[in-house]
């Protein structure tokens, strides 16, 4: 039995439909991992499951508790972390006390209590009740919380750790379905491997959403595609939604790009059918072939009985085709959207020798840099804690930063491709094709093409304030921007932050076959185990090569 069902959720704002006809079936033990481009509803789908926001039509049914885990962390203004443990297993509290009174009357001889007991006693165990505070101190622990002072006040921990206090009270909860919407942000390796542990041995069903490829390949049973695919309804008519894939993150990659295929070969079809059927209706009785027939002598009636049969085959055929046309309009096969895809490539010539030389670099505080040189041929990953100056590192080599002592030296003319984390944009009230345009020649108008070309950002988004783009939007735009800038030199923070799986995927392949040099920040678990190239670390604020 399903532990939760959706049928025909549908829900919209403003003029923008975000989800529309959405149906999904999540049991007891399965693990359903949201995925899909920016923007396609995937928050919004584990909210109104939740029954934070109602949908416009539809139906969501849930079988027992629910947990929800958005974003930003939902604590309690005030007190203690013991205090938020406690408001967290509130409810086993109540079945304790529920049980404790129940056993109590039942001691005095009172059995009418004995059938109320044992429904509180069951519920118990079924959320394994025994097992709450144990539970709560290992995700406390697991996701470095440990040795926080319990007595500590919620709201003077840092975001970090408000995020993780988060994380731990809802696998601390133990929920019938468990809703969380990109738990991995803010997770360090160790306390990576502990929410996978924990969601892979949880008893409940699952549904959380997340750009973390190795989780969703470590975790998932299965993946929701929000992004449109096509199905085939037992009636033959071709449907268009999100579509569901068996097994975990790899094995959705290999499902996705058949199911893609098949949908432009089943389009092709159709178009080819459609050609055909309207190209027989056009025929008229000469192409049937019976009027070229010789006449034989004395055959004084063959004209009339061989243009009555003339008649009857060209009804006929032009009857199928128009049969067959209607039917292929009813079973009409739409062209696959054009995929958001980086439609670019990087290739601009490198200099030879030392692009970038640093010597004892030093930002106080912040990062140093005993000794790097960036060479054509340099490709190299650098890892290290949250703070511990990795961003820092880049800026200074992309000259964004300068250090107080040592020197940084730079090729003369170097195209130094930066993508940072954040603060990209300082004017939000440019539109995205003028802050695309900017610092190049001629109107903006004239740049609209290329932005275009580059497949980064949609055609109802060029004239959009970037202030009012999301997240991901204005990560695309970034791209854009450097790539379009034909960098000969990347220095890439955090580059899979807030784009889409396919994107990535796309960005990924783009860079390893550039042959630029590239320097890259990040935390990305999947990229990380697949790089062949050379690794350095920042510890403690100091580059160590």
């Amino acid at each position: 039995m399903s532990q939760l069902s959706v049928r025909t959720l549908c829900r919209s704002y403003a003029d923008r439909t975000v989800l529309d006809g959405v149906d999904l079936d999540v049991g007891a033990g399965e693990r359903l991992g949201l995925v899909g481009e920016n923007g396609v509803g995937k928050s919004t789908l584990l909210r109104l499951v939740s029954g934070i926001e109602a949908p416009d039509s539809g139906s969501v049914h849930l079988v027992g508790s629910v947990g929800y885990l958005g974003q930003e962390p939902d604590l309690p203004v005030a007190g203690s972390v013991t205090d938020a443990v406690d408001a967290a297993l509130a409810d086993f509290r109540e079945l304790e006390a529920g049980m404790r009174a129940a056993e109590k009357r039942l001691a005095e001889g009172d059995e009418s209590v004995l059938e109320h007991y044992g429904e509180l006693l069951a519920e118990y165990e079924a959320r394994d009740g025994w097992s709450a505070d144990a539970r709560a101190s290992r995700a406390l622990a697991g996701l470095g919380l440990g040795d926080v002072d319990a007595t500590r006040s919620v709201d003077t921990l840092s975001g970090g750790q408000r995020s993780r206090l988060a994380l731990a009270l809802a696998l601390a909860r133990a929920p019938d379905v468990l809703l969380l919407d990109e738990p991995t942000n803010h997770l360090d390796d160790d306390a990576l491997a502990f929410l996978e542990e924990a969601l892979r041995t949880h008893r409940g069903a699952v549904l959380t959403a997340s750009h973390d490829r190795a989780f969703l390949d470590a975790v998932c049973t299965g993946i929701l595609d929000l992004d449109p695919s096509l199905t085939i309804g037992g009636d033959g008519v071709p449907v268009i939604g999100p579509a569901r894939y068996t097994g975990a993150y790899s094995d959705y990659l290999h499902g996705k790009a058949a199911a893609r295929a098949r949908w432009e070969q089943a389009h092709a079809t159709w178009n080819d059918e459609g050609a055909e059927a309207r190209a027989a209706i056009r025929q008229t009785a000469r192409q049937v072939g019976h009027t070229n027939r010789a006449r034989r002598d004395g055959d004084k009636f063959q004209p009339h009985f061989f243009g009555q049969k003339v008649d009857a085959a060209v009804s006929r055929r032009v009857r199928d085709a128009e049969n067959r046309l209607e039917q292929l309009q009813r079973q009409r096969v739409p062209k696959p959207p054009r995929e958001l895809r980086l439609d670019a490539t990087l290739d601009a010539p490198v200099p030879p020798g030392v692009l970038v030389s640093a010597r004892e670099a030093r930002v106080p505080g912040r990062v140093r840099v005993p000794a790097l040189d960036i060479a054509a041929d340099t490709r190299l990953m650098v890892t290290g804690r949250n703070g511990s100056g990795k961003t820092s590192l880049l800026a200074v080599l992309a000259g964004a930063l300068e250090p107080e002592s040592g020197r940084v030296l730079r090729a003369d003319r170097l195209r130094i491709g930066w993508l940072p984390q954040t603060g990209v944009f300082p004017d939000l009230e440019a539109t995205a094709l003028e802050v695309f345009a900017a610092g190049r020649p001629g109107p903006p108008s004239e740049h609209q093409a290329e932005l275009a070309r580059l497949g980064l950002v949609p055609g109802r988004d060029l004239r959009t304030p970037v202030g009012r783009l999301s997240v991901g939007q204005q990560r695309r735009l970034a791209l854009a921007r450097l790539i379009a800038s034909r960098p000969q030199l990347l220095l890439l923070d955090e580059p899979t932050n807030h784009l889409s799986l396919d994107l990535v995927e796309e960005l990924e392949e783009a860079v390893g076959v550039s042959g630029l040099p590239v320097v890259v920040v990040t935390h990305d678990r999947w990229a990380r185990r697949r790089w062949q190239h050379a690794t350095a670390a920042v510890v403690a604020g100091e580059l160590v090569t």
